[in-house]
């Protein structure tokens, strides 16, 4: 009897899962996501506000979303607000940013004003982008 392995989780047909399941949730161009603890209008002085520009629900900018979301969780829970833009959908935004590649993601407060461009994925580099890890901190191996 032949066993079959699933499939490799980097495979293209499951990032196009996960790209189908985004665009499903997504459905605005112009996604917020907030803590829902408190009302979304009245961010207190620990809160992180940042915005993730991504070209389109690709799998990179899904992926993109996703690395960030799994951040904002495990190390902000209760003290952001993650409003993600399609810069496709909304390009006056992009353009009012500045933005000239994605993903990018902004963090507006708290100050100074921080952008990090590129791959989400790497958690360490997120952390510092986002102030939460000094550069020279050697990343947590328990993840």
């Amino acid at each position: 009897m032949n066993a079959t392995r699933p499939p490799a989780p980097n495979d293209a047909a499951d990032k196009d899962r996960i790209a189908e399941v985004a665009l499903q949730e997504a459905g605005d161009p112009c996604l917020s996501l907030r803590p829902t603890d408190r009302p979304a209008d009245r961010p207190t002085d620990s809160d992180y506000v940042l915005t993730l520009y991504v070209a389109s629900l690709t799998p990179r900018s899904v992926m993109a979303i996703q690395s960030v979301k799994d951040v904002c969780e495990k190390h902000l829970t209760g003290q952001y607000a993650l409003e993600i833009v399609d810069i496709y959908e909304r390009p006056s935004l992009a353009k009012h940013d500045q933005i000239l590649a994605a993903p990018t993601l902004i963090k507006r407060l708290p100050l100074p004003l921080r952008r990090l461009i590129g791959d989400m994925a790497d958690e360490h580099r997120v952390l510092v982008g986002l102030d939460l890890r000094a550069r020279t901190e050697a990343p947590d191996p328990r993840g």
